[in-house]
């Protein structure tokens, strides 16, 4: 019974995985295009292609000079760090929801995204007495080293507060996980307060999210410590689909418990640190997208970890590519749109999840 229930519970009567891979890829490389076409600046797909030859020495001649700076020195950067930080964020999501067996977690939910934007935040506020002292190559990543080592310190602090008799019990660390989360506000909240006019305009547009901060100077170091992680956590399938049936029964397959706790935990804080640190706070993306695999496709881990990773980063960069036209010149925080379609698909979920309950 068990062993049927979890080969149930992996999809296989569902839509096939491949298919709606590939399909979820092509969505994905979609909105890529477009977000390298669009803009206040608009690049056809020729124009494109060209550049791409002129670039590589296949063609003498590429597109007009302008066209080809925004191309691969602003928007290039920008979709690749995009569709990274939305792969890494749903994938997160989706181990998160399947490590608590709860279907409202997300990867903010073990306090990594609140840790990073503390420690963020006291950089923008406090941090002018020292990094004056450091050059400008070195203040220049000031801020994403502090929230990414502030998102790992928040997460191992709730991981330390979940374990009992050298075991992490999830209802344990998900309670530590709403303390520290409410500790890290308030701290935010009283940076807030004591700083003045300039780090206000700082301190309120990175919480609230921007790819503004890509690129290639930043990608090198962000794309392997958010795509890494993110691709072990998608090695864990069999595993969340055992561990979906309890603790015990998942031992009884096999499954060593703790360190697949351990495991995730550490994954998805490298995941998430890494891609706060470059981007800031942005929300919902963790939520939404492994709930509309779920909806879609069944529970299975084996379609909705590398789905959810597919779906994250097509979502994210057409936000992004929403959020720079909304009001262009001038550009919409990115979680402004990310919170604008994830509210209302939030509320939507609480209401049916009390009609199934009421029925």
């Amino acid at each position: 019974m068990t062993v049927a229930v979890l080969k149930a519970g992996g999809g296989a009567r569902r839509p096939g995985v491949v298919p709606v891979l590939l399909a979820l890829a092509v969505l994905a490389a979609v909105a890529g295009l477009v977000g390298l076409a669009l803009g206040p600046l608009r690049i056809g797909l020729a124009d494109m292609l060209a550049a791409v030859a002129h670039r590589l020495g296949l063609a003498d001649a590429g597109v007009a000079p302008q066209e080809e700076a925004v191309l691969f020195a602003i928007r290039l950067p920008r979709v690749l760090l995009s569709l990274a930080v939305g792969a890494a964020l749903a994938a997160s999501g989706a181990a998160m929801q399947g490590l608590f067996r709860n279907p409202l977690a997300d990867p903010g939910l073990v306090g990594v995204s609140s840790g990073a934007a503390l420690a963020a935040v006291a950089t923008i506020v406090l941090g002018d007495k020292v990094l004056h002292l450091l050059d400008a190559a070195a203040r220049s990543w000031a801020l994403p080293a502090a929230a990414f080592v502030g998102g790992l310190a928040a997460t191992e602090l709730v991981r330390r507060f979940g374990l009992r008799d050298g075991q992490a019990s999830v209802a344990t660390i998900l309670l530590a996980g709403v303390a520290i989360n409410a500790l890290c506000a308030a701290g935010i909240g009283f940076l807030t307060f004591v700083a003045d006019e300039q780090q206000l305009r700082s301190l309120v547009f990175w919480t609230m999210g921007s790819l503004g901060a890509a690129t290639w100077t930043a990608l090198p170091l962000a794309l392997p410590l958010i795509v890494i992680p993110t691709i072990l956590i998608m090695r864990t399938t069999r595993a969340l689909d055992a561990f979906a049936l309890g603790e015990r029964e998942a031992a009884h397959l096999g499954v060593d418990v703790e360190r697949l706790k351990r495991r995730l935990l550490i994954l998805v804080a490298l995941a998430t640190s890494a891609s706060v640190s470059v981007c800031g706070i942005i929300g919902f993306v963790g939520l939404v997208v492994p709930h509309l695999l779920r909806l879609a496709c069944g529970p299975g881990h084996r379609l909705v970890l590398p789905g959810a990773a597919l779906l994250g980063a097509a979502l994210l960069t057409a936000a992004d590519l929403a959020a720079r036209l909304a009001v262009a010149p001038a550009e919409l925080p990115i979680g402004v749109v990310t919170a604008l379609v994830g509210g209302p698909f939030f509320l939507w979920l609480l209401v049916r999840r009390l009609r199934l309950a009421d029925s």
